[in-house]
C-alpha cells in the first residue's frame, strides 16, 4: 500500500479495534488481580506478588512470542493470544486455589506479548514509513483508552455480579478481540509465504539478532529501558506522595485520573511530528518533560500544586504515545522483524520492571523526594540517550537491511 491509497482509517478494524478490545479486558481486571489474589488467602505481600506475575509472564514470553509471530503470522498470533489471555481470566470466575489463580495471572502477561508485539509487527508491514509514527502513536492511545475504560465497565459489571464481574468483562473482551481478529485479512507478505517458490531469508538465532544489532540496542535500545522505568514508576510514585501530602483515595483517584485523561488527548499530533519533523523532537521532550515533573513532584505541598505536576507528567507522558513501537520499527529489519522486536519488547520489558525496583531500593536506604528523583535522574539519561542516537530525520530508513 502506497502513500497516496493508505487511510488511518483502514486501520481502524484491522488493529486498532481488536486492541482497544484487548486493553479493555486487560483495564478491566488489572485493579482486582490483588483483590481477588487476597479473596484466596494469600498475603498483602504475596498479593503485590501476584500482580507481578503479569510483567513476568511478558517479560518471559517476548523471545516465545517473536518466534511464534514469525511461524504462524501476525494474524494467527494475535487470535492464538486472545484466547490463551480468555483462557487465563476465566480462572478468575470461579474460587480457584491461589496457586492456579497466579497461573492465570502469568497467562495474561504472556498472551499480552504475544498480541502486543503481533499488532506492532502488522503495523509495520501494513503502514507505510510517511504514516508509521502517526500508526503507532494511535496505537499506543488506544491501548491507553481500553485500559481507562476498562475499570468503569468492570465497576459496572461487578455492581451485578461482585468481583466476578470484572472478569466476564475481561473474557467477553478478549473474546471479541479475538472474533475480530478473524476479520483481518492476512498481510500480503504472509500469503506469498504460503507458496514455496518464496526463497526463505537467512535464519538468525534470538542471540544472534540482538548481536547484529549490539550497537542500536546499547545506544537508542538503553534509552527504550530508562523510558519504560519511568513510566512504570509513575504509576507508583503518584498514588504514594499524594498520600505522604494526606489526600484521601479518591483525591488521589481523580488526580490519577485527570493527568491518564490529558495523557490520552495528544497521541496523534504528537506523531504527526514524529512523522514530519522526526522521532527525536518528540522522543527528547517527552523524557525532559517528565523528568521536570519527577524533579517537581517531591516539592509539591498541595492539593494544586499535586494536580499541576501531575498533569505535567501526563502531558510528557502522553507525547511520547508510541515512541517505542516506533522507534522498534524503525529500527527493525525488513527480513525477521518479529525475531527483532521481541528482543526490542524485552528491552522495554526489563525497564518496566527495573524501575519499581530502583525505587524500591532507593525507598529502603532514603526518602520518598530521594526515590523519585532518582527516577528523574534515569528520564534525564534516557533524554540524553535518545538526543545522541536518534537521527534527525524521521522518514529515512535508519535500521539494519
Amino acid at each position: 500500500m502506497d502513500d497516496q491509497t493508505f487511510s488511518m482509517r483502514s486501520m481502524a478494524l484491522k488493529v486498532y479495534s481488536p486492541s482497544l478490545l484487548y486493553s479493555i479486558g486487560l483495564g478491566a481486571v488489572t485493579p482486582v488481580i490483588a483483590i481477588s489474589a487476597r479473596d484466596r488467602g494469600a498475603s498483602i505481600a504475596t498479593a503485590a506478588l501476584i500482580v507481578t506475575l503479569v510483567g513476568v509472564g511478558s517479560l518471559v514470553s517476548n523471545v516465545p512470542a517473536a518466534l511464534l509471530t514469525n511461524k504462524v503470522g501476525e494474524r494467527t498470533a494475535m487470535v492464538a493470544a486472545a484466547g490463551w489471555a480468555a483462557a487465563g481470566l476465566a480462572l478468575g470466575l470461579f474460587h480457584s486455589e491461589l496457586p492456579l489463580f497466579a497461573v492465570g495471572v502469568t497467562m495474561l502477561g504472556m498472551a499480552g506479548a504475544v498480541f502486543n508485539l503481533a499488532r506492532q509487527s502488522y503495523l509495520a508491514e501494513a503502514v507505510p514509513v510517511a504514516y508509521r509514527a502517526r500508526a503507532m502513536s494511535t496505537l499506543g492511545g488506544v491501548m491507553r483508552m481500553g485500559v481507562f475504560a476498562g475499570p468503569f465497565m468492570a465497576t459496572v459489571a461487578m455492581g451485578w455480579w461482585g468481583i466476578t464481574g470484572a472478569y466476564w468483562v475481561g473474557v467477553a473482551a478478549m473474546l471479541l478481540a479475538l472474533v475480530v481478529c478473524f476479520a483481518i485479512p492476512e498481510l500480503p507478505s504472509r500469503s506469498g509465504e504460503r507458496g514455496s517458490a518464496r526463497p526463505e531469508a537467512p535464519t538468525i538465532s534470538m542471540w544472534g539478532m540482538a548481536r547484529k544489532n549490539r550497537r542500536v540496542l546499547c545506544g537508542v535500545g538503553l534509552g527504550v529501558v530508562c523510558i519504560a522505568a519511568v513510566r512504570s514508576s509513575r504509576q507508583i510514585v503518584l498514588p504514594l506522595w499524594g498520600e505522604s501530602l494526606g489526600l484521601d483515595a479518591g483525591t488521589i483517584a481523580l488526580v490519577y485520573g485527570l493527568s491518564g485523561a490529558l495523557d490520552m488527548l495528544i497521541f496523534y499530533p504528537a506523531g504527526k511530528v514524529m512523522d514530519l519533523k522526526g522521532r527525536v523532537w518528540i522522543a527528547v521532550p517527552c523524557l525532559v518533560i517528565m523528568a521536570i515533573a519527577m524533579s517537581l513532584l517531591p516539592l509539591t505541598t498541595g492539593i494544586g500544586m499535586f494536580t499541576a505536576v501531575a498533569m505535567l507528567l501526563g502531558f510528557g507522558n502522553g507525547i511520547g504515545s508510541g515512541i517505542v513501537l516506533t522507534l522498534g520499527v524503525d529500527y527493525s529489519p525488513v527480513h525477521d522483524r518479529a525475531r527483532f522486536l521481541g528482543v526490542w519488547r524485552l528491552m522495554a520489558d526489563a525497564g518496566a520492571m527495573g524501575g519499581p525496583i530502583l525505587l524500591s531500593g532507593m525507598l529502603a536506604v532514603a526518602t520518598l523526594g530521594i526515590g523519585i528523583w532518582s527516577i528523574a535522574a534515569v528520564s534525564v539519561l534516557g533524554a540524553v540517550l535518545f538526543g545522541y542516537f536518534i537521527p534527525r530525520s524521521g522518514l529515512k530508513r535508519i535500521g539494519a537491511p
